[in-house]
């Protein structure tokens, strides 16, 4: 095992992963997964970046999976209005609002908090 360095030292080690995923407790496979997961996680935070979410897209769509309209959001957010505001991105979200949202869409509140 080494530190890895490079995308393809990534996909062997995945692929290893995939391999001994079901070892049995206790077993030198067992502890290779345990140092593969470790390499495979220290590899990725270092070389693999999500893009940011932007909180809107993801109300929307999570409206358009449950086949809402914004008329739908309006007794979360409010009137017709306040929710097209939203929606446009010509209002912030404030944190009562995203609150509400994060209950009503069964979201983490990660997705409002910059990272």
């Amino acid at each position: 095992m080494k530190v890895l360095k490079t995308e393809s030292d990534y996909i062997v080690a995945l692929n290893r992963a995939i391999e001994i995923f079901h070892a049995e407790e206790g077993t030198p496979e067992s502890d290779e997964l345990e140092l593969l997961i470790l390499l495979i996680t220290d590899y990725e935070n270092k070389n693999i970046k999500l893009p940011e979410l932007n909180p809107i897209e993801v109300i929307k769509l999570k409206m358009a999976e449950q086949g809402l309209k914004s008329k739908d959001l309006e007794p979360i957010i409010g009137s017709k209005g306040h929710v097209s505001s939203i929606l446009s991105g010509r209002r912030d979200l404030t944190l009562k609002t995203a609150h509400k949202l994060l209950r009503f869409f069964n979201l983490p509140a990660d997705i409002f908090l910059p990272a």
